[in-house]
């Protein structure tokens, strides 16, 4: 359950008690199991019984029970610990654009409330749990991104800060390798213009992520079959200062003496820019 109000309710054994009797077939919409109506519940007895439903990690009936506290007593104090656990549920029946409309409405309603950033987390999570795999369309991930950031600057020192930020590099690293396998793409057919934008993105655009030294091999590759030996030896030098441990220079390496060709910055160049900025710290 969520944190403050929410998370300190306890299911009374006797309410729920008296709400489980008589339990069959799922219920009717408006009514309990055994064709009682909810009306007849008050608004604690229908949470409570919600509360049970997601420790059953039933999320459909327990989003059902929510979602009826609110309809019912929409002004009661359990409306509103209802709604973040409604998106709760949603998000464990894997309902994510349920979960993203109720933790929304969370938040447009309780924007100060101590469950907000609890809400702004689930609404991340409602678009990272569905990131696709590298090579489909990355919308999904964008969006990702867009609402962990969110939780990160609204909420830093919230309980769900560490986690969003380290969901947002491997969501960052996930972009990171679509651009890389694109790039590949494009140079196997020896497509080298559209390659190299791919590459470029990922060295100026992902210098964070875990592909920019292979991203810089395949910047020399691309460059050295297009004759540009300049920009290859200059994507060389930032890879042999920055990764120089890695196979991927080792492979530059070769490439580059192979050709008598030195590892070092050369010309005047968007890769000459990289190199004053990241090996010499001249940023003007």
């Amino acid at each position: 359950m969520a944190g403050g109000t929410a998370r300190g309710l306890v299911i009374g054994a006797g309410l729920v008690a008296i709400f489980l009797a008589g339990c069959t077939a799922r219920e009717r919409p408006g009514y309990a199991r055994g064709n009682v109506p909810l009306e007849t519940y008050s608004a604690q007895q229908i949470f409570e019984r919600g509360a049970y439903e997601l420790e059953r990690k039933d999320g459909e009936q327990a989003a059902y029970y929510f979602g009826e506290v609110e309809r019912l007593y929409p002004y009661s104090d359990w409306s509103k610990p209802a709604l973040i656990e409604q998106a709760r549920a949603y998000h464990l029946e894997k309902d994510y654009d349920n979960a993203r409309a109720a933790a929304q409405r969370y938040i447009e309603f309780y924007p100060t409330d101590e469950n907000a950033a609890y809400a702004q987390y689930l609404l991340a999570l409602s678009y990272y749990d569905q990131i696709e795999l590298v090579g489909r369309d990355q919308g999904l991930t964008y969006e990702a991104l867009e609402a962990l950031r969110a939780v990160i600057e609204r909420y830093p020192e919230s309980e769900y800060a560490r986690s969003s930020v380290l969901k947002f590099d491997l969501a960052f690293d996930h972009l990171a390798a679509k651009e890389m396998e694109i790039g590949r793409y494009y140079l196997k057919r020896q497509n080298f213009g559209a390659a190299l934008n791919r590459f470029r993105s990922v060295v100026e655009d992902f210098q964070t992520t875990t592909h920019t030294p292979e991203a810089l091999h395949r910047l020399v590759e691309a460059y050295l079959s297009l004759g540009l030996t300049d920009e290859a030896q200059t994507a060389g030098a930032i890879l042999g200062y920055n990764y120089q441990g890695t196979d991927w220079y080792e492979d530059s390496y070769k490439l580059l003496t192979g050709r008598g060709l030195e590892m070092r910055s050369v010309g005047d160049n968007w890769l000459s820019a990289v190199y004053r900025q990241t090996v010499r710290g001249e940023w003007l």
